[in-house]
């Protein structure tokens, strides 16, 4: 099971379209590494690293001096993470697994010699940083301009995973009135979204509580464009 699911994030992944010889190194030379809910899977400014995600759900965030979190994307199977840092260094992100989650580690060094010495790999990773720089725009947008059902499901799983619990369950601990003030919209409409990814089996809920019982359904409720 888990080379087929390695196997076919692959196969889902700009990788794919590397030389097959490349490919095939970077097959055999990786590992897979499966990591509980709530593992810190990359600390900010450690070494680079690249992984490709075979399972599970996965946040990439900053934080601020305060200990304040942003999320700035979050990474699903057949995601590649960690390109940007290959070229650029160390990065100040953290990458926190949402749900149980499993990454097959890149050969950082087979990777760069290929795209040094083969226009078409070094092409391939630029697209897949393009690709990367319009997702975390897109992010932004939500955060900033998106709809209040979008900002209500993107706040929830950022409670949720800043908030650790026993059991890799995935809880934001939130009032519906606090929920309402960050997302900036009315109690009323909030309990609306709320009930409507209740009955959708998304989330469960309880006082001042809610379980997220499939992040990545309300990951996929963040989509869409941005709008009122």
């Amino acid at each position: 099971m888990a080379d087929r699911e390695v196997d076919d994030a692959l196969a889902h992944s700009f990788l794919a379209d590397l030389p097959p010889e490349v490919v095939g190194r970077l097959r055999a030379e990786g590992e897979r590494t499966d990591y509980p809910a709530g593992t810190t899977v990359y600390r900010a400014n450690s070494d680079p690293r690249a992984a490709l995600v075979v399972a599970g759900l996965l946040r990439v965030y900053l934080t601020s001096a305060e200990g304040r979190q942003v999320t700035v994307r979050y990474a699903r199977p057949g995601d590649v993470l960690g390109i940007a840092v290959l070229v650029g260094g160390p990065a100040s992100v953290g990458v926190d697994a949402v749900e149980p989650s499993g990454l097959f580690r890149i050969s950082s060094r087979t990777l760069t010699a290929a795209a040094r010495r083969d226009p078409r790999v070094s092409w391939a990773i630029a697209e897949e940083l393009n690709r990367r720089l319009y997702e975390v725009l897109e992010q932004a947008a939500v955060n900033a301009f998106g709809s209040v059902r979008q900002r209500v499901a993107a706040h929830l799983l950022d409670l949720a995973s800043t908030q650790r619990h026993p059991r890799d369950r995935l809880i934001a601990r939130v009032s519906q009135q606090d929920l309402a003030d960050a997302v900036g919209s009315v109690r009323e409409v909030v309990a609306r979204v709320l009930r409507d990814f209740r009955v959708a089996g998304i989330v469960a809920t309880a006082a001042d509580t809610v379980v997220i019982l499939d992040a990545a359904r309300l990951h996929a409720e963040t989509a869409g464009p941005a709008g009122l």
